[in-house]
């Protein structure tokens, strides 16, 4: 193996912005766009950016949209970094850019070595070649040698799964072999940089596995891997350093435990005020059916809450709005750690009755039928279809709560300092002495 230096910086991204204009590309007028021409080809900036035009999809008004803007930070050799942001943060603007499918508006990108991204299925693939000819054109665009491509094809395709359908146009494909075949030759034709998109989303719970270990080995191997995800779990699982992109800019950066928390917590109040109401920006998905306005927790003293007994049962209350008729519907609610990991998860259905709603205003109350470890949680909601499995409306983050070490009455705490997982067991000893 080539040694390699670890501190060694391998990207680096400087004040680099990206600006679309919605509606029409062109400024409107000849003159205009003569001007701005003009300005770009002596290095100026766009005289037509408009200032403080921002990317935040909750606001009309302005022609302009900066998807990112002055983002800076570097990757060095070997890291295994995490971009996480809400759906229209920059995330996939800052891969199009790393990936040079697009060019940046300001600011520059300067790379060490060679990137292979993997940003959406099939990408960089000739739907008419078969996965063979696929292999060796994604290897010749990485400027790899055919000697070089055939030395890592029987890996490849071992890897991928796909053995059997190598000679089938890529064309005839599912989505799922595409993302193998894709994620395969990304990650063994030995690039320097590896970027990969949501897309492993694609596949089954195995492949997702063995992509997290194949990772593992290409960042322990020198090599740098960018990672985009909305699976807290795998991105604390795999990468050490975060950044979270929010509204086209860099929230944080850092340490990737404390990246979570701050991606999770971005739109959410400070433990000491009660935020029961359910804004646009906390709902991962909604289709304009029905929607969980509020969420409450409900304390053994009837009263919404935040900070809970250890011990102490509690009861979540939701308010509904229903805008149009559904029916076979199955509501959940789920408990995770402040890292997004789900603790415990309640679905109506579990009784076999599917709900139907008209329209109109509906309160839900679930009782909690278990007991929590001190610490820090939070809730998820959801409202979608049994048979489809097809969300209605989905808050993946929402109710930060603490359940505190000491019982309601005081009489007895937590005797630990070391909390040990998440749920208690329910305290049913049977002692029998045999002689």
């Amino acid at each position: 193996m080539i040694p390699f230096n670890l501190g060694e910086v391998v990207l680096k991204i400087e004040n680099v912005s990206k600006q679309y204009r919605l509606g029409l590309v062109g400024t409107g007028t000849l003159s205009h766009d003569l001007n701005r021409w003009w300005h770009l080809l002596r290095g100026k900036q766009d005289p037509y950016l408009k200032i403080g035009s921002v990317n935040d999809r909750d606001k009309s008004g302005g022609d302009y949209v900066m998807a990112l803007n002055n983002i800076n930070f570097e990757v060095n050799r070997g890291e295994i970094i995490g971009i996480i942001g809400k759906n229209g943060a920059g995330k996939s603007t800052l891969l199009k850019l790393l990936s040079q499918i697009t060019n940046p508006t300001t600011g520059s990108i300067k790379v060490k070595g060679r990137i292979a991204a993997l940003l959406e299925v099939g990408t960089g693939f000739h739907p008419e070649l078969t996965g063979r000819e696929n292999i060796f054109l994604n290897g010749a665009i990485l400027g790899m040698s055919k000697a070089e491509i055939r030395k890592k094809f029987d890996e490849i395709i071992d890897f991928s799964g796909v053995a059997k359908y190598i000679d089938t146009p890529v064309k005839r494909y599912s989505s799922g072999m595409m993302v193998r075949l894709g994620f395969a030759v990304a990650a063994h034709l030995e690039p320097e940089i590896l970027v990969v998109d949501e897309v492993l989303a694609v596949g089954d719970a195995e492949f997702q596995k063995k992509c997290l270990g194949k990772m593992k080995h290409v960042a322990g191997q020198g090599r740098t891997v960018i990672f985009v995800s909305h699976n807290m779990a795998s991105i604390r699982n795999l990468c050490r350093k975060g950044v979270v992109l929010s509204k086209g800019e860099i929230s944080f950066s850092g340490d990737v435990e404390d990246a979570i928390s701050a991606y999770l917590c971005e739109n959410v109040k400070s433990s000491d005020q009660l935020e029961s109401k359910v804004n646009e920006t906390d709902r991962l998905i909604n289709t304009g059916e029905a929607k969980v306005t509020e969420i409450q927790l409900i304390n053994s003293s009837n009263k919404a809450d935040n900070k809970l007994a250890y011990q102490e049962r509690f009861t979540i209350r939701l308010a509904l709005d229903i805008f149009k008729k559904i029916e076979n519907i199955n509501l959940s609610i789920e408990v995770v750690t402040k890292f997004g990991e789900s603790v415990s998860y309640g679905y109506s259905s579990n009784n076999r009755d599917l709900l139907s709603f008209d329209v109109g205003k509906y309160e839900i109350e679930f009782k909690l039928p278990i007991d929590l470890m001190p610490g820090d949680y939070a809730l998820a909601t959801g409202i979608s279809n049994f048979y489809t499995g097809a969300s209605i409306d989905y808050i993946e983050y929402f109710y930060p709560f603490q359940i505190d070490k000491t019982t309601i009455s005081g009489n007895f705490e937590y005797p630990w300092a070391t909390v040990r997982g998440y749920v208690e067991m329910s305290n049913n000893w049977n002692i029998s002495k045999l002689n």
